[in-house]
């Protein structure tokens, strides 16, 4: 099953909608009464697959306006860095990372703020006044269900409500003279998300292709079977202190390609479009302004 949040008579509505973003089913026709955003349904419908049923052909969703799925969540986003193999080689070789270990004993989490997330075809302003090196990051993001502490890591999956994409722009000069990531990834605009979340029985995510184009140009190709720590490692080593609640939002890393990996790098500017895809769950694509 798929969700999305989209425009309808100027006001956020949750729908459930088909493959081919086609066609759209308000979850309030599912769900009578309903009329809470994606983290009340989230709360609400623990097992959205098994407890929410269709009915008839749905509505055209052509010329309506898809926003982030996840537009406003209750908490940060938790973002994990270099958590790719390839990428972490990559990272550490660019000389934007003070750290010289291509793999940490724990994954490296930072946090954006709900400020940065926008949907997609959404603008991503490049912030000129305060960088010139904005990069792109792919990633795989997993939306917690059912939250909970001291999570382990065989029972990891029973918590995801769902898997999205997220555009983890980064500005690389703010990263690198800061000597941490929060302030190269907090801007405004640097949290593309969408276009749908995805509930765990349509996807193995384990194993799933991921590609980013820049302009046309295939930049990212990889596979999430390259991640350094997987999704249930993740969740355990963030729920063994900190109580993971539902609708939190856990972007995984990135893989290699991006910007900051050629030489020389390759940063975005004004009009570059970015087309986002991974495998199972869709495209989002976003151009910066």
């Amino acid at each position: 099953m798929r969700f999305a949040t989209i425009e309808l008579n100027g006001a956020p509505t949750v729908a459930i909608v088909d493959r081919e973003l086609s066609r759209y089913w308000p979850v309030a026709d599912a769900l009578p009464g309903f009329n809470g955003d994606m983290v009340d349904l989230i709360r609400a419908v623990p097992e959205p697959a098994r407890q929410l049923k269709t009915s008839g052909e749905g509505k055209p969703l052509e010329g309506i306006r898809i926003l982030a799925p996840l537009s406003t969540p209750r908490r940060n986003l938790f973002m994990v860095g270099k958590n790719y193999h390839e990428h972490a080689k990559e990272f550490n070789k660019s000389g934007f990372d003070g750290s010289k270990e291509d793999i940490s004993p724990l994954p490296s989490v930072f946090t954006k703020p709900a400020s940065t997330i926008v949907g997609p075809n959404d603008a991503v302003k490049c912030h000129q006044q305060a960088t010139q090196e904005v990069d792109y990051e792919n990633e795989l993001t997993v939306v917690i269900g059912s939250g909970g502490l001291g999570i382990k890591k065989a029972d990891a999956y029973k918590h995801v409500w769902g898997y999205t994409i997220v555009n983890d722009i980064t500005a690389r000069d703010l990263q690198k003279k800061a000597r941490q990531w929060f302030l190269g990834k907090a801007l405004d605009t640097f949290c593309p998300m969408g276009p749908v979340i995805v509930t765990p029985d349509e996807i193995d995510p384990e194993n799933l292709q991921l590609k980013t184009w820049i302009n046309g140009e295939l930049r990212q190709d990889a596979n999430t079977g390259d991640l350094i720590f997987d999704i249930p490692t993740i969740i355990e080593v963030l729920s063994a202190g900190m109580t993971l609640e539902a609708g939190d939002v856990i972007a995984t890393g990135t893989a290699a390609g991006v910007g900051i990996g050629f030489t020389p790098p390759k940063f975005l500017k004004p009009g570059d479009e970015m087309r986002l895809e991974i495998e199972g769950i869709g495209t989002l694509v976003n151009r910066m302004e």
